[in-house]
């Protein structure tokens, strides 16, 4: 895995909120109900010796160990096969990482250098929930084991040197501020939560934090629902539930709906907002919608009255947070540098253990072949002159191997490619 081994290689492939649209994104959502499979079937294409894959709403990434070949496994086709997506419209939007930078760049994934929202806590563990799935499937295996825990290890070493997430900061949190900015005050609003999962937990959290008292929960499971509007309700919040199946008949009820489902389909129209607004008697209705992919169709914008923002909306509020923290993420690059350069010199220094020993025991087999081969004339010697033969030999073997070993464990350390 490292750049002088002839075995394999380390190779990353993905898009992010960086390089590709939410509408591009969306295609390549994979559900945590299907991510077993789409990671036993990228560990089934040739050249594939182990791999992860890693889908959340604002990336999609494939880190693969492949057999150094003739003919390299093809990640971009696996992507257009897998998602029955066109090359030309996805290449535009794809990055590629190889050994080092793809080490590098793992790492900053994992420590939120590389989010929308620097220093948000939830990125380590969607990585941890995809090692997880990959291991089950038999897709990580010694290598990737190795540079996995080493990622989690920086990450945590980033979290606990820096003050980088010393807020609670997340892309619920941004969204809460956003909805905040629009109502200047969230007293006497009502929210609807559709989706009952993480995100829709910090979002209530950030809500009740920034003055909501009203919160509605819809989600397909309603005894998750009902857990969720109990965890919240309290003498000064009220909680509802709806029922998902009524979810059309009541979300007019909401001045914010805030959705975070798995839901392959779009599952708000343009129609749903011009009933919802006729029911409201026009009164204004705010859709900040952080599901990848989306819950709300962009077009129920075209609704007068209906406000509806998606992921890549956020992108403009998660600014300021960067601009607040531009200093601590400058000591985690810091830090995230060193651990890549620590990570190459162990994967270095064990890639030349095997040339060491090798040499080592080929000095040891011809210095033993010459003494046999003289152990004629040494016949007459006395143990403690043969002992005395043996001591010279092995100390002109060691002497003479020196430059050799010497070079060889310099390399381990300096990256040195001869």
């Amino acid at each position: 895995m490292s750049e002088s081994s002839n075995a394999s290689q380390l190779v990353l492939l993905g898009i992010n909120h960086n390089t590709a649209p939410v509408d591009v994104r969306e295609r390549l959502a994979i559900p945590p109900e299907r991510l077993a499979d789409a990671t036993r079937t990228l560990l089934h294409q040739p050249g594939i010796r182990e791999g992860l894959i890693l889908s959340t709403c604002n990336r999609v990434e494939l880190l693969t160990l492949q057999e150094n070949a003739s003919t390299p496994p093809d990640l971009p086709r696996f992507l257009h096969e897998y998602f029955s997506v066109t090359p030309a419209s996805l290449q535009p939007h794809l990055y590629e990482f190889r050994e080092r930078e793809a080490v590098r760049h793992l790492f900053r994934v994992a420590s939120s250098l590389d989010s929308m929202v620097v220093g948000e806590p939830q990125i380590l563990g969607q990585v941890k929930e995809s090692y997880t799935i990959a291991r089950e499937v038999g897709a990580v295996q010694s290598n990737l084991e190795a540079l996995l825990q080493r990622t989690f290890t920086v990450a945590k070493k980033v979290r606990s040197e820096t003050q980088i997430g010393s807020s609670s900061v997340s892309i619920a949190s941004v969204a809460v501020d956003l909805a905040r900015k629009i109502f200047g005050s969230l007293q006497g609003k009502t929210i609807l939560l559709v989706g009952a999962g993480k995100m829709s937990e910090l979002a209530a959290r950030h809500l009740i934090q920034q003055g909501a008292t009203s919160i509605l929960v819809a989600n397909r499971t309603q005894e998750r629902a009902a857990a969720l509007a109990a965890e919240f309700l309290s003498s000064s919040i009220t909680t509802a539930v709806i029922p998902f199946d009524s979810l059309y008949e009541q979300a007019d009820r909401a001045d914010i709906v805030i959705t975070s489902t798995g839901a392959p389909e779009k599952i708000f129209g343009r129609s749903h907002g011009q009933q919802f607004l006729q029911r409201r008697r026009n009164r204004p209705m705010f859709f900040i919608d952080i599901a990848v992919p989306r819950d709300v169709d962009p077009r129920m914008n075209e609704v007068e009255g209906c406000f509806v923002y998606d992921i890549d909306d956020l992108q403009q509020v998660a600014a300021s947070n960067l601009a607040d923290r531009s200093r601590e993420a400058e000591a985690a690059e810091s830090i995230v540098s060193r651990e890549v350069d620590k990570y190459q010199q162990r994967l270095q220094s064990r890639d030349n253990v095997p040339a060491i020993l090798a040499l080592q025991q080929n000095a040891e087999t011809i210095r033993e072949a010459e003494l046999a081969r003289s152990a004629k004339r040494l016949t007459t010697l006395t143990p403690e002159q043969r002992e005395a033969v043996e001591a010279l030999t092995r100390s002109l073997t060691a002497k003479l191997l020196h430059p050799q070993l010497t070079a060889l464990r310099r390399s381990s350390t300096t990256n040195d490619p001869e």
